[in-house]
């Protein structure tokens, strides 16, 4: 996931709190600071829950930012928002693909619905064009050997 922080008259900042970006510590501080566990405010943080983007933002800010104090990161409603990463993403197409593939309209709704959602739209279309690409029938099954047909095939000593 990567959380988008715009404050209005300054530059966009992004924060990725995929796997592997935040340190262990780090989660500590977030899951003392919001009151809950590091999975139900990731969850909560891709669903919009502005306290817990708010939290993962401030954790991640003070690495820069070391004195800064939690009462005093107080984005306003909107300056905050989620957006998949290219992991969340394909698995995304994925999930949708197996829900609405028996019904085009319903899977061309979520795709676009996915675009919107995706931190990057260029992600996005090359998920869908994978999960939707034909795959290859799987390649026929090698002959089996055994030891009779080995045998007989190799010529014999006399």
């Amino acid at each position: 996931m990567i959380i988008i922080y715009a404050p209005e008259g300054s530059e966009e900042q992004t924060f990725d709190v995929g796997r592997g970006k935040l340190r262990a510590s780090e989660i500590q501080i977030i899951e003392r600071t919001a009151d809950a566990r590091w999975g139900e405010i990731k969850e909560a943080a891709a669903e919009g829950n502005i306290h817990s983007m708010r939290v993962i933002v401030w954790a991640i800010k003070k690495r820069t930012e070391p004195a800064l104090r939690f009462g005093d990161f107080d984005p306003f409603e909107g300056e905050l928002r989620a957006r998949l990463d290219a992991d969340e993403v394909r698995s995304y197409a994925e999930y949708l693909l197996g829900k609405y593939g028996e019904d085009p309209d319903e899977l061309a709704e979520a795709f676009d619905e996915l675009r919107d959602s995706a931190f990057d739209r260029e992600d996005a279309e090359k998920a869908i064009a994978d999960v939707t690409a034909p795959k290859d029938p799987a390649p026929a099954p090698e002959p089996e050997t055994t030891p009779e047909t080995t045998a007989e095939a190799s010529p014999s000593e006399g």
